[in-house]
């Protein structure tokens, strides 16, 4: 068990890598991976140097490197993401790329079904900038659109470790049938962690990644509370939406789940969403919790009538959840009761 690194990016706490391979995110096309593949560039864990490994290449990289250019042009990838959404920041990290990283990179996007074709038409993200070596270099956007794949330029050549795109999910939900209960908290629809107590041990929005944790530290974890209050977690559901099942999964924590638990909910606009004067109704009252279990709630301890934007998760007195899961009805769609 380690400390979350404090340097991690706002943007890596609060949204969603949409080119993550946990989503399923794709290198697709580059015209050079000679010291090493491009698929590295998506990879979930933090980027690694081995003193002494060698391939029958050259130097083992941990990231995406290509070969020393000799002629005139530069180098790029194609790459597909995994959610297609909203991009609000971009981390190109070169770590351990000290004398190979490249000396700016381009970044453009586009929109399609399906993959690109040679004559796609492609919208530039980020102009050509220069990067540090070894570095995380983070650049936020101001763009609207909702995109699916990027490709990623590099002047002229050289090694990037990972490519971070920290975005919003975009949902269609008119392909959602009336009466389809939807993880309204899910990070693959647009649902996010917003803040917490404390993340001591491991990252808020864990809580709503996919699937069901890997191991203890792929869920949200604080640290051992010595003083009285406990602690808590707000997620903005994916849209307003009806709740009708809840799920609070404590996977992997056998000897630091929380003694209990309390779910309150709301409907706001507002962007101060910790503020003290927000009134937020409860859900569910104050309920023990197992160890390593799957709890599940039905509609008949909930308020199934009232469209919710936002709950709030409290734990006592502290400890770790897996995963939270708010099934409901989204707003955006008709329903019957």
């Amino acid at each position: 068990m380690s400390q979350l690194d404090t340097n991690t990016s706002p943007w890596a706490l609060t949204h969603v890598d949409l080119l993550s391979e946990r989503y399923g995110g794709q290198a697709l096309l580059c015209n050079d991976e000679f010291f090493a593949e491009a698929s590295n560039l998506m990879k979930r864990a933090e980027p690694v140097f081995i003193e002494d490994k060698y391939t029958d290449r050259g130097k083992w990289m941990d990231g995406w490197e290509t070969r020393r250019r000799r002629t005139p042009g530069h180098d790029w990838c194609v790459l597909r993401l995994g959610l297609q959404g909203r991009i609000r920041a971009i981390d190109v990290n070169t770590t351990f790329f000290r004398g190979n990283a490249p000396q700016s990179v381009m970044i453009e996007a586009c929109a399609c079904t399906g993959d690109p074709s040679d004559d796609q038409a492609w919208t530039p993200l980020l102009e050509q900038t220069p990067v540090n070596p070894h570095s995380h270099n983070l650049f936020e956007l101001d763009n609207a659109h909702s995109w699916s794949h990027l490709r990623l330029h590099i002047y002229p050549d050289g090694g990037v470790a990972r490519l971070r795109v920290y975005g919003e999910p975009k949902v269609d939900w008119s392909r959602t049938l009336p009466n389809e209960l939807v993880d309204l908290a899910a990070s693959t629809n647009g649902g996010r962690a917003l803040a917490c107590s404390d993340m001591f041990f491991s990252p808020m929005n864990n809580i709503v990644a996919p699937g069901r944790g890997v191991n203890m530290g792929d869920g949200w974890e604080t640290r051992r509370r010595r003083g009285p209050g406990y602690d808590w977690l707000i997620v903005k559901l994916a849209c307003a939406g009806q709740v009708k099942r809840v799920l609070v999964d404590t996977c992997h924590f056998k000897g630091n789940y929380p003694d209990s638990f309390t779910l309150e909910a709301i409907h706001t606009e507002r962007e101060d969403i910790t503020a003290e004067d927000l009134h937020w109704q409860p859900l569910i009252a104050q309920t023990k919790l197992q160890a390593h279990t799957e709890h599940v709630y039905q509609d008949d301890l909930l308020d199934t009538h009232t469209h919710f934007t936002h709950v709030r998760l409290n734990i006592f007195p502290d400890g770790g959840v897996s995963r939270l899961r708010i099934f409901g009805y989204p707003a955006e769609t008709e329903t019957t009761e």
